[in-house]
């Protein structure tokens, strides 16, 4: 066995390759969010990292590199803490993950007469799946079922009764109702993973596996991108949450059309800069912290966490200004453009979605509603940035001031603080900065450039470093509410999953309410 390697390479084909043609490798992985993908994130494939369809990245490191699939697997069981996800990395054509259960398939059918150690081993590792912290030992085997099908599927549907039988000796359970449990946990949680390839899904149905989902996943990592997933598609039908998600989302309608002009690919075109990323990032967090405890049962801290956001109204006709800037800006007429080309396809009636996910559709249109209000609220600040509305000599000194200073609020108010902004129009101006220049916007990147750069240098003056205004969307409070919110994600217990129309009114009207303050 070889010494341990971190970080990984650059290259993990070329580490692999390097080892040997039965090389394994053990990679630990954090968790990998892509903002960008909302809509159309795929299922995720329960029990791997997806580690072999990404390229090696920071948080991401090399445990050990095995010669063979039974070392590489008693490795595995031995590292594995249920508290990360570790993946197992071949390679082939290319870097390819594997599942414990495939590695236990491959050694068990090349031994002629079992493997005695690994029985053992995989034994124990179950044991320690059922989990000393949990309350029960209902709880405790749920876990370990759980563990089961998410990593030994590939092995067999269930623990293999050799498996079983050494795990309950080590953990000293005699009971004969553990078999039926683990069975019962087993093929609940295996429909579930099926279910959830299915092409359309009513809300009522998503958070129904959420909520056997989610306690599972509080003790099974493997778990958890489901039930993220899973939040992810409620909110995506559920009004409120898309009205949420457009006050905090920034604009990346620059970032969608490049990728869209280099055929849609992931790595094909300039990245997306840091600073929007982890406003996007910030966002879908905050979505699902608010999903969660809605669909939770805490109603109160959901509706708190929305309300202090409340979404703009939409104007009925965008002002001079917004017009304006949207005439000097390619950017702004791509997002305008992006959102028209949105609602035509969210009505096209000729798409099966249109008769098939009315939940989803409504939700649509709640976020494409509320986005255009922001878009003119963002357009309408930028407008006055770039060229400020002259003042009358006669005006008083104590209102000039404030007209002086109304762009710069108009600013706050559209993004939600001075500094917030700022980040929004920077990352903007680190993204079009990229080399090389997409060739579809070669000719109109300088003037964008110039123009955003411009703006970016008029606003620093508006409000000296350290100054905020009084305005909901403060970085450090929607992480301190998210976090609080959370902390406390248990499903509610018995009853029923209450019809779409109990869970929220269909209301779409979106002017702009009193927010209350979010107490840190």
């Amino acid at each position: 066995m070889s010494e341990p390697t971190s970080p990984l390479p650059e290259d993990l084909f070329s580490l692999l390759a390097a080892a040997g043609p039965d090389a394994v490798a053990l990679v630990e992985t954090g968790t990998v969010l892509d903002p960008v993908t909302w809509e159309d994130a795929p299922v995720p494939v329960v029990g791997e990292t997806g580690l072999a369809r990404m390229s090696a990245g920071e948080g991401v490191s090399v445990l050990q590199v095995c010669s063979g699939w039974r070392e590489a697997l008693l490795k595995w069981l031995e590292l594995d803490d249920a508290e990360g996800q570790l993946a197992l990395v071949s390679t082939g054509e290319g870097p390819l993950e594997h599942t414990p259960g495939e590695l236990a398939a491959r050694v068990l059918q090349d031994s002629a007469s079992g493997d005695a150690e690994l029985v053992e081993a995989v034994g124990h590792w179950l044991a320690r799946r059922f989990g000393p912290r949990l309350q029960s030992p209902e709880a405790g085997w749920a876990a370990a079922a759980a563990a089961w099908t998410c990593h030994m599927r590939a092995l067999a549907e269930l623990p293999l009764p050799a498996v079983l039988s050494v795990a309950r000796d080590h953990v000293g359970d005699d009971s004969p109702a553990t078999g039926e449990l683990i069975v019962r946990t087993s093929v609940k949680l295996t429909v579930l993973i099926d279910r959830m390839n299915a092409p359309y899904r009513t809300r009522v149905d998503l958070v129904a596996d959420w909520r056997t989902l989610q306690p599972l996943a509080a003790t099974v990592p493997a778990l958890r991108a489901g039930a993220d997933w899973l939040l992810d598609q409620i909110a995506l039908r559920d009004a409120p949450a898309q009205q949420l998600r457009a006050v905090l989302e920034p604009d990346i309608s620059d970032h969608q059309r490049d990728r869209r002009a280099a055929g849609g690919l992931h790595t094909s075109g300039p990245a997306l800069d840091a600073a929007r990323t982890a406003l996007l990032a910030q966002a879908r967090h905050t979505v699902r912290s608010y999903t969660a405890a809605f669909y939770s049962g805490r109603t109160e801290e959901a509706e708190l966490l929305r309300n202090a956001f409340p979404a703009p109204a939409r104007s009925i006709e965008a002002s001079d200004q917004a017009q304006a800037w949207r005439q000097a800006s390619l950017t702004a007429r791509h997002a305008l453009d992006a959102v028209a080309a949105r609602r035509a396809a969210a009505a096209a009636e000729d798409d099966m979605a249109y008769f098939a996910d009315p939940e989803r559709l409504h939700a649509e249109s709640a976020y494409l509603t509320a986005w255009q209000g922001r878009l003119d609220l963002v357009h309408d600040a930028l407008g006055r940035l770039a060229a400020p509305v002259p003042l009358p000599h006669d005006v008083p000194g104590d209102l000039r001031e404030i007209a002086l200073q109304m762009p710069a609020r108009r600013l706050a108010d559209a993004f939600g603080t001075h500094k917030r902004a700022l980040t929004a129009l920077e990352g903007q101006i680190s993204y079009l900065q990229q080399e090389p220049t997409p060739a579809h916007r070669r000719k109109a990147t300088p003037s964008e450039l110039a123009l955003l750069t411009a703006v970016r240098d008029t606003v620093d003056p508006h409000l000296p470093a350290g100054e905020s205004l009084k305005a909901g969307l403060d970085g450090d409070v929607i992480r301190r509410r998210v976090e609080q919110i959370m902390a406390a994600t248990a499903a509610p217990t018995g009853g029923q999953v209450p019809p779409p129309s109990a869970l929220h009114g269909q209301d779409l009207n979106l002017q702009q309410s009193a927010a209350r303050d979010v107490q840190p």
